[in-house]
């Protein structure tokens, strides 16, 4: 400031005595010539301050950083301008990238979020939302969310206002055989702006529908056989039998109670399976052995179920490859033997059933079980695995299954890292193959050398 001052009153001294000297070699008086100096010092004073001003409006309205050079009040001006200005450039560029971070997290949200604005219209979505309700993150900004999600349970939600609660509305690629399902929930923020958050609930929805499907399941199984138990004791209690009647109907009641056991026996299995620790890879079993386990039991099974004539199945068991696995020996016996007794009873007495273990080439082993029975339509095949689901249930009861074997079989091959293929075809026959990774393969020799 006193820089400031003094520049002026320098300005005024020297414009002055030039306008003395000016005057004293003219016809005027010296004093007019000091007056009129300093007025003419005033006005060139006030016009360069006036052009240092301009300089530094005319550096504002730039909005730049190239501040211009000066000394002096109106650099001083600049200089603190020019401080303020990259303090706020560096504040915006924090804001952005604290913005930038923000939506980066909300792009990797498994939820589906959506910004709208006061009138409904998308200013941001992420592409779980995108993948939710069909959109195009980027063509879609500023269209409104009504016009592009047309389902009648979101529309009346919508426009209601009352987002007290989330509503479930069918995904836009929800088909009658791969249904998907939405659960959207709205919340009002800001100035009349609202969030709109989305949730894949398809597999809660199917599970809960499992879930009933199962509690129906198992009281019908297990009902059947009670009722038909309950009959044969009141029958035994209040009419006179014959030895022949009463031993028919304990016997009768005896399969019974076995249908029972054995349905009590392979929810056990699925409970334990679900709610113990994976195999370990220390514990090994020969294929050798596990195939001479199971080809007994399938002889004694197929014995049971020879026709009036003693008509048996047609058995080969082969190994193409001495090798030992690692896992739970009880496990894959009872996954082996479910895939065995599946084809026998599924199979008419005098076809033919091969059971095999082989070393593929990429170091994985398989145990496939290939029948001549009846086939199995395509529609079913994605639907076989799951508890108590029958293509025939007539038949399966026929036989004694449960419905569960194949969810069992599912279960523990999935234990030990592997996987369970299905082919088939109606009239033709069936292949049900397990497929073990190379992790748990290892020559039968191995543990000799």
């Amino acid at each position: 400031m006193w820089s400031r001052i003094a520049s002026y009153l320098i300005c005024q001294l020297a414009c002055a005595a030039v306008g003395w000297v000016v005057a004293s070699n003219s016809k005027w008086a010296g004093w007019d010539g000091i007056g009129i100096g300093l007025v003419f010092g005033s006005l060139l004073w006030f016009s360069l301050d006036l052009m240092r001003g301009l300089r530094v409006l005319s550096w504002v309205r730039r909005a730049d950083n190239d501040a211009p050079v000066m000394s002096g009040l109106w650099g001083e001006v600049a200089d603190r301008m020019r401080r303020q200005l990259r303090a706020r450039d560096n504040l915006v560029i924090d804001s952005q990238a604290r913005l930038q971070e923000f939506l980066a997290a909300i792009q990797t949200s498994p939820n589906g979020v959506v910004l709208l604005d006061a009138q409904g219209r998308i200013e941001w979505c992420n592409q779980t939302a995108a993948d939710h309700f069909g959109f195009d993150a980027q063509r879609d900004v500023l269209q409104l969310v009504g016009n592009l999600v047309r389902d009648p349970a979101f529309a009346t939600y919508f426009a209601g206002g009352h987002y007290e609660h989330e509503v479930v509305m069918d995904g836009p690629n929800s088909t009658m055989a791969r249904p998907i399902k939405l659960s959207v929930h709205l919340h009002h923020y800001g100035e009349g702006r609202r969030l709109l958050l989305s949730r894949d609930t398809t597999a809660l929805e199917q599970a809960e529908i499992m879930r009933r499907d199962f509690v129906a399941n198992v009281s019908h199984e297990i009902r059947t056989p009670l009722t038909v138990l309950a009959g044969f004791v009141e029958t035994l209690q209040t009419l006179p039998l014959s030895a022949d009647e009463r031993s028919r109907y304990l016997g009768l009641m005896a399969q019974q109670s076995q249908r029972m056991q054995s349905l009590v026996n392979d929810l056990l299995t699925l409970s334990r399976l679900e709610g113990s620790p994976l195999p370990g890879v220390t514990e090994w079993m020969s294929a050798r052995s596990l195939m001479v386990q199971c080809e007994q039991e399938a002889q004694a099974l197929s014995h049971l179920l020879a026709d009036a004539q003693g008509k048996v199945h047609r058995l080969t068991f082969e190994l193409d490859a001495d090798i030992e696995l690692a896992g739970s020996q009880t496990e894959v016996i009872s996954a082996m033997t479910n895939l065995v007794g599946n084809a026998l009873r599924y199979t008419p007495t005098g076809g033919a059933i091969r059971v095999c273990w082989s070393l593929l080439t990429d170091g994985r082993v398989e145990f496939s079980v290939k029948d001549t029975g009846p086939g199995i339509a395509t529609e079913h095949l994605s639907r076989l695995t799951e508890r108590f689901y029958r293509v025939d249930r007539s038949r399966s009861r026929e036989t004694g299954g449960t419905g569960l074997g194949l969810a069992i079989v599912k279960h523990v091959v999935q234990r030990h890292g592997g996987d369970l293929k299905i082919d088939s075809q109606l009239g033709v026959g069936s292949t049900f193959t397990l497929h073990f990774p190379a992790s748990r393969v290892r020559p039968a020799h191995a543990l000799l050398s």
